[in-house]
């Protein structure tokens, strides 16, 4: 299926590890120019090197901590300006809140997480609007967590903020669908990245067992008994990302492996 990215630019989130590091591939391959942002940028640098050899296009990297909405919107301002261009394709995705329970949250951990994602998405697409709106076709792409659908134990201010996105992006969606733009959320199971060994030793610990025993639950409750792959997340972005999908908006579709029971 010939997708017709070409030509087409996108500002991928996130984009040095993980999921967002393969979204990035995937658009690149199908010859998306990519501007890759995180705050570590010895790792965009390496994800900007992989991209130049393989693919060719003329890819760039921002570093910023998005942490800081007004520092990253600057950014980004000050990048737009400087290379004479705007972008087609928004892809939001930011690493997730640590676990923990809800009860035991400060306000101030929910006041941070939101700023890292709802906040700093909104700024973002707020920047990149009006230029979809011109040319009639923009695709806004928000990666998630399946726990928009059924919230996951010991992880209570991201299942909190993840509701937020994903009704701040259905809001959008019903805004900006009469100028050719689409608004999706793509929410991933459990996915094998950093995030996840993560909470995997988080849990081992707090539960004084060892890994495996933390790793071998989870797939148990998998009907597919794997985990997924960032791989298989970005192969569904790119797809939302073309003209191809233009019908298909507003929605949160899981990639779960079959983990979530309903329909």
């Amino acid at each position: 299926m010939n997708l017709s990215l070409k030509g087409t630019r996108a500002l991928v989130c996130g984009s040095s590890q993980g999921i967002g590091k393969e979204i990035a591939i995937e658009l690149a391959s199908e010859g998306v120019e990519v501007i890759l942002i995180a705050r570590n940028e010895k790792k965009l640098n390496s994800v900007l090197n992989q991209l130049s050899k393989k693919y060719g296009q003329k890819h760039k990297y921002i570093v910023a901590d998005f942490g800081n909405e007004i520092d990253l919107k600057s950014k980004i301002e000050k990048f737009i300006k400087k290379n004479k261009f705007n972008f087609d394709i928004l892809i939001n995705n930011t690493g997730g809140p640590p676990p923990g329970k809800i009860e035991e949250a400060d306000v101030s951990d929910f006041e941070k997480y939101m700023k890292m994602h709802l906040h700093c998405s909104h700024v973002l697409s707020q920047l990149l609007l009006p230029n979809m709106k011109k040319n009639r076709f923009g695709r806004v792409l928000n990666i998630i967590s399946i726990s928009v659908k059924s919230p996951i134990n010991n992880l209570g201010v991201s299942n909190t903020v993840r509701w937020a996105m994903a009704s701040w992006a259905k809001t959008l969606s019903n805004e900006v669908a009469e100028f050719g733009i689409t608004v999706n959320n793509i929410l991933p199971g459990f996915t094998m990245t950093e995030r996840l060994e993560s909470l995997i030793k988080n849990s081992a610990k707090t539960q004084k067992v060892l890994p495996k025993k933390i790793k071998n639950n989870y797939l148990n409750i998998i009907p597919s008994k794997r985990f997924g792959e960032p791989q298989e997340i970005a192969y569904l972005v790119t797809f939302l990302c073309s003209k191809k999908s233009g019908y298909i908006n507003g929605v949160n579709i899981p990639v779960d492996g079959g983990y979530l029971s309903s329909l």
